[in-house]
């Protein structure tokens, strides 16, 4: 029984390798014949998805600054969500079949305006310390228009202007140090480099 099953293993793994031509036993039919290096097929989604993740970290997470000197105005929030973050917010358009039902947004305009500016007293933060939270908090309201395409089984294209409103928070910290102007400047130092 063990020479019987070796030589069907061995017969097995030698027959793709021992045959050429397009028959369907030949190895260039065979769909991994090509081992680790086989190509496998991706929809083009797959990278947009995964860029999405990977690429845009920064979007949602809160920025830790240097300490407020004492006696200098407050900080204003001088750095409103650019345009690429603002239509990463909006929600996805839907994913069509090409020639059956295609979605576009054209003539992309874009009004941001500032709601909220407050600094909320000192207080303790998990594994950053003593902090001051910043909240900036944008309305940006967004003007295009919708096109819906198709170009079978009769063509047609349909095209509404839309408006769509995000909120945007750009919330960040300032580090609040204790004790003397020193302790603060160091502070200072560190966090903002060389």
């Amino acid at each position: 029984m063990r020479k019987v099953r070796t030589l069907m293993l061995i017969a097995a793994l030698g027959l793709p390798f021992g045959l050429s031509g397009c028959t369907p036993w030949s190895p260039g039919f065979w769909p991994f014949s090509m081992g680790v290096a086989t190509p496998i097929p991706m929809p083009p989604w797959v990278t947009e998805r995964m860029q999405e993740k990977l690429v845009h970290k920064n979007d949602f997470r809160t920025a830790i600054l240097p300490p407020l000197q004492p006696g200098a105005p407050a900080p204003l929030c001088e750095d409103p969500p650019d345009e690429a973050q603002i239509l990463r917010a909006m929600p996805q358009i839907c994913r069509g079949v090409p020639y059956f039902y295609e979605e576009f947004r054209d003539d992309i305009q874009i009004v941001t305006e500032r709601l909220v500016d407050k600094i909320d007293p000192p207080r303790f933060f998990p594994l950053i310390g003593l902090a001051q939270l910043h909240h900036c908090h944008y309305k940006c309201t967004v003007y295009y228009t919708e096109t819906l395409e198709s170009g079978y089984p009769f063509p047609y294209q349909a095209k509404r202007p839309r408006v769509e409103v995000i909120y945007i928070d750009k919330d960040h910290l300032h580090l609040c140090p204790g004790g003397n102007d020193t302790a603060r400047q160091s502070v200072t130092r560190d966090v903002s480099g060389p």
